[in-house]
């Protein structure tokens, strides 16, 4: 049960990412979120 979820989440995940809209707005995060280290990230840690 928990597999076949697990499954059906990632397929809703991907077809999420494969929307443009959901690609910009996850590089804008990413760079929120490198800029200023990360909320558990080290700063200079790479």
């Amino acid at each position: 049960m928990k597999s076949g979820l697990a499954l059906k989440a990632a397929q809703i995940a991907r077809r999420e990412m494969a929307k443009p809209e959901n690609q910009r707005r996850a590089k804008e995060l990413l760079a929120k979120v490198t800029r200023r280290g990360g909320p558990a990230g080290r700063p200079g840690a790479r």
